[in-house]
């Protein structure tokens, strides 16, 4: 009955943990890897060290990542130091006006920090788009981690 239990849960870390992908404030990865320890916790599939290990630090890394890459596609489109801050603190700023201060936080904070660093507009939305499309490659990243983490629950369930 306890497993039963704990695989019901599990199922809804990993599905909770798919929205958190989307949706800023669920931290996706975090709780997609701890339904896969209420899995292993069962005695339906067990999960060796090496691939809990392992786990952990993929979503520590996406984790990480997911505020960082934003900056780097910032940087990486053309942006200067201005709008790197800029995307920093629009990203900062971005939380407290969700959903959409997420998304468009760190592309205003990259266009306004470009224009008063006194970038011209077409560099300024440049680094901007740069700061969305990191974001984009982020959210993709963290879906492909929550699903893979799905495929092994489902796979664990039914062999």
């Amino acid at each position: 009955m306890a497993d039963i239990l704990l695989i019901i849960l599990g199922f809804l870390c990993l599905l909770i943990g798919l929205a958190g992908c989307i949706l800023p404030a669920l931290p996706g990865p975090p709780l997609a890897y701890g339904g896969m320890l209420l899995l292993h916790i069962t005695d339906r599939a067990q999960f060796s060290t090496t691939e809990l290990i392992v786990w952990l630090v993929l979503v520590v890394i996406v984790q990480v990542l997911d505020y960082f890459v934003p900056l780097l596609g910032a940087k990486y489109s053309g942006g200067s130091r201005w709008g790197e801050r800029g995307c920093l603190v629009g990203t900062i700023v971005g939380l407290f006006f969700m959903p959409w201060g997420i998304i468009l936080g760190p592309f205003l904070g990259a266009v306004i920090g470009e224009l008063i660093g006194g970038r011209e507009t077409k560099d300024a939305l440049r680094s901007g788009l740069g700061s969305l499309l990191g974001f984009l490659l982020g959210t993709f990243v963290k879906c492909i981690l929550c699903g893979y983490f799905i495929w092994k629950f489902v796979g664990a369930l039914v062999s």
